[in-house]
């Protein structure tokens, strides 16, 4: 999996080249260091009383310390710059993909989740880019080169410590596959942790309503638990690959030494040279010793790396065609659903729509009525193009939507939810959601004619004021009519209001609706309602139940008609009860 960061790495191969030029310096310098030992040993120690071998041994040892300090400092700053510039990169590259994700994937993997991979997992990534890739591979380099000076210095004892090297490596491979399980294991627990405090924070309000704080208190210490255990089963393996690891390199340096000083008692080894040969076998030791214990962080990313990797290979269920029509200009709002029949990805046996046809004329105020259920929202959603339709045809202007780029078809449509999201912006933005590029004076209009000028200009700093995570200083109404700004400053052909009033009060509703009459006007819109009253100036009212549509006419003509429509309006209005079913 960690081959998959080569393709975010590729764009800075200087910066590569230059911390790979760096660890080259730096891992030569300090095997130069052993000769230079033997050099100071064997010369600068002699008996020959000249100080000024000793004086020459120590300048070279000095240099070479000095060349290896800077090495140092450029390998350390490049690699880690190179780490920060490759995680942002993956960071943007996740988030640009899972934002263009259709809804139906959210309906099955929690947010929290996302987050989890969007920062946990990166963060894992950054550690190992920036630092643990350099340690493996400076440590690498050390073994290569340290064990051809152990070759040169004594061939009899490299050849004893070369029939230690399978029992190292034996354990590494066996140990490192468990490691790189269990760090999978261990992350998807800390993605629960992050997904149980999200959900958790995002309802405080009803959390704290139901008096629930002990049971999600709970929860929230259960998740933490199974985590930390996860991460200490983890830990567990990992300290004994690095103890055996250890126990193994340094118990063979130890029978080294001792097999050595026997040589150089019997003349066969100078003191130098042994000290030289120790000095190697203990750097390879220890770059084994390291090698082993950031192979467990490299197992851990591997892990994360293949979390990530999930996330970006998922595909949106609603794509782009290759070569897009393109919309006709200025767009009418005329819709059309032809025989359409949807399910939802998490309800696949259930249908939503079930052959469903309708046709809006450019201008015409249709509305949608219907118990729970009935498929209302969805008309919504197809026409938005969150799903594509499992059967039929929906026409925009006359057009397939699914010839048309997504975006470009949005970019017609304007919606008015029934919960509305507010940012965590100003109002001023806000609003400017809709058109980014709309001037300051186009978002004041728009908030006039959303009747929501007179209470933003009434807040601290006006239209500049925080409007708090998903606007938690404002009202219900209050938010509603920001939302309804929002579609008049994107100016759409064609409007949709999914229960836009159903959750105000008489006085919000009052004034909520006068700013929808403002945007309805010359416009084609769809409006979904519970509530009969705010339907009752549509042109034509469509009754759904079920997925299908069971009558279509006035107000009037649908209550003459009888069946689920007087039904409905028997149980809202002040009428004789009507049984329906």
């Amino acid at each position: 999996m960690l081959f998959r960061l080569a393709r975010f790495a590729m764009p800075y191969r200087w910066q590569i080249a230059g911390a790979t030029f760096a660890l080259l310096i730096a891992a030569g310098t300090t095997l130069a260091l052993g000769a230079g030992l033997r050099l100071l040993i064997d010369q600068g120690f002699g008996t020959s009383g000249d100080t000024s071998l000793l004086d020459r041994a120590v300048l070279i040892l000095f240099g070479v310390s000095v060349l290896l300090a800077c090495s140092t400092f450029a390998r350390f700053y490049l690699v880690s710059w190179v780490g920060e510039r490759v995680v942002a990169d993956i960071r943007k590259a996740v988030f640009d993909h899972i934002i263009g994700l259709s809804p139906g994937f959210f309906e099955i993997t929690r947010t929290g989740e996302v987050v989890s991979r969007l920062t946990t997992d990166t963060t894992l990534l950054q550690m190992v880019v920036g630092s643990s890739v350099s340690i493996a591979l400076r440590n690498t380099l050390l073994i290569l080169g340290g064990a051809i000076m152990l070759f040169i210095t004594s061939l009899k004892l490299t050849l004893l410590v070369l029939a230690v090297v399978p029992l190292v490596v034996a354990p590494i491979v066996i140990f490192g596959r468990k490691v790189r399980r269990l760090s999978r294991i261990s992350q998807d627990k800390i993605a629960d942790v992050s997904a149980e405090a999200s959900e958790a924070l995002y309802g405080i309000r009803t959390v704290q309503a139901f008096a629930h704080e002990p049971h999600d208190r709970a929860r929230f210490a259960e998740r933490t638990e199974e985590a930390f255990t996860s991460a200490l089963l983890r830990i567990r393996w990992r300290a004994i690959l690095t103890g055996i690891v250890i126990l193994l390199v340094f118990g063979s340096v130890s029978v080294v030494l001792w097999m050595g000083g026997a040589d150089v008692v019997q003349g066969r080894l100078s003191a130098g040279q042994l000290s030289a040969f120790v000095f190697y076998a203990v750097l390879v030791a220890g770059a084994l010793g390291a090698v082993s214990e950031v192979i467990g962080d490299l197992q851990r990313a591997a892990g994360a790396m293949e979390r990530i990797g999930e996330l970006l290979t998922t595909m949106p269920m609603v794509v782009a065609p290759a070569n897009p029509k393109p919309l006709p200009q200025p767009s009418r709002g005329a819709v059309a659903f032809e025989h359409v029949t949807f399910r939802y990805p998490s309800r696949p046996t259930m249908a939503a729509l079930d052959d469903f046809t309708l046709s809006i004329r450019p201008g015409e105020r249709v509305a949608i009525v219907g118990p729970s259920g009935a498929g209302k929202t969805t008309v919504m959603q197809l026409l938005l193009r969150f799903y594509d339709p499992d059967a039929g045809t929906i026409r925009f202007d006359g057009m397939d939507i699914r010839d048309l780029d997504p975006a470009v078809l949005r970019s017609a449509i304007g919606a008015v939810p029934q919960d509305p999201t507010i940012f965590g912006a100003s109002a001023r933005d806000n609003i400017r959601y809709a058109r980014p590029d709309a001037s300051d004076a186009d978002v004041r209009a728009a908030a006039e004619a959303a009747h929501a000028l007179d209470f933003l200009e009434r807040l601290p700093q006006g239209l500049d004021t925080f409007l708090g995570e998903r606007g938690v200083r404002l009202s219900g109404g209050q938010r509603q009519r920001i939302a309804i700004a929002r579609a008049i400053l994107r100016n759409p052909a064609l409007l949709l209001l999914d229960e836009a009033t159903s959750a105000l009060d008489a006085e919000s509703e009052r004034i909520v609706q006068a700013a929808l009459d403002e945007v309805m006007r010359d416009r084609t819109t769809l409006v979904i309602a519970h509530r009969l009253a705010t339907v009752l100036k549509a042109d034509r009212i469509v009754v759904m139940d079920k997925g299908r549509i069971e009558a279509i006419g006035s107000h009037a003509e649908l209550i003459r008609q009888g069946g689920l429509y007087a039904y409905l309006a028997a149980l809202q209005f002040d009428q004789p009860r009507v049984e329906f079913g």
